[in-house]
């Protein structure tokens, strides 16, 4: 039975970014390297209660001033939000910031994926830097979405590029791209880690954000490494 089920097919399809879309089935694999789900992975890695993803600052604002103990998290055109206690780096997210504690999170792209695919059973947060973990934690899933967040709703090579080495990845697992954006996003698959760090650092969206200051740059150099946390995590939004 175990080889039979290992022998099955597991179904791959591809979003380049959330733009009109709603998406359905057993398990979403959320992807938006720089920076929302490196972020949130290192924050629940360090003891994040949970993430609730609000498409507006407001939202966030509001959640924050219902609910005490939960804090307002993200970021608009790549800074952190005014009244924010947080913004979108990773290294803000320490144990003793975000240990216990329910993000409201709003960001300017991953948020927006994030609740595009609300009504799936699984929503995974993947990027380059818990991409095995990934794999690991979906492999066995028969049927899978990679909904890459994009920016401002249109294209984004390195969350296409991540979206591509989970599939190769999961390709000894059953894993059949489904659809021209799937086997578009394999091609564009990075083979090592070498070729993770020039194709993030290379990235329009990086470019942007090593503009804006020396603390992105050491953002972007966290956000290129690869496997280097052994955490997948899937999102819940606790009763904040």
């Amino acid at each position: 039975m175990a080889a039979l089920l290992a022998s099955r097919p597991v179904r791959v399809s591809v979003l380049f970014s959330p733009a009109g879309a709603i998406v359905r089935g057993p398990c979403a694999v959320i992807v938006d390297v720089l920076r929302a789900t490196t972020t949130l992975t290192v924050a629940l890695a360090q003891g994040a209660r949970g993430v609730i993803p609000t498409a507006t600052p407001d939202e966030a604002l509001a959640l924050r001033a219902s609910h005490p103990g939960t804090l307002a998290c993200g970021e608009r055109d790549g800074r952190m939000v005014p009244g924010f206690d947080l913004g979108n780096s990773p290294f803000e997210y320490t144990d003793e910031r975000v240990g216990g504690r329910t993000l409201a999170f709003a960001s300017t792209n991953g948020s927006l994926a994030m609740l595009a695919a609300r009504g799936v059973r699984r929503r995974v947060l993947a990027a380059f830097v818990n991409a095995a973990a990934v794999v690991e934690s979906v492999r066995r899933e028969r049927e899978i979405t990679i909904l890459c967040a994009g920016k401002l709703g249109g294209f984004s090579l390195e969350d296409a590029a991540c979206a591509g080495l989970l599939l190769a990845r999961l390709e000894p697992h059953g894993g059949v791209p489904e659809g021209a954006a799937a086997r578009l996003a394999r091609a564009l698959a990075p083979r090592d880690a070498g070729e993770v760090r020039v194709l993030v650092e290379g990235a329009s969206h990086a470019r942007d954000l090593r503009s804006m200051g020396a603390a992105y740059a050491r953002d972007l150099e966290l956000c290129a490494g690869l496997d280097t946390l052994d955490r997948a995590f899937d999102l819940t939004e606790p009763r904040p």
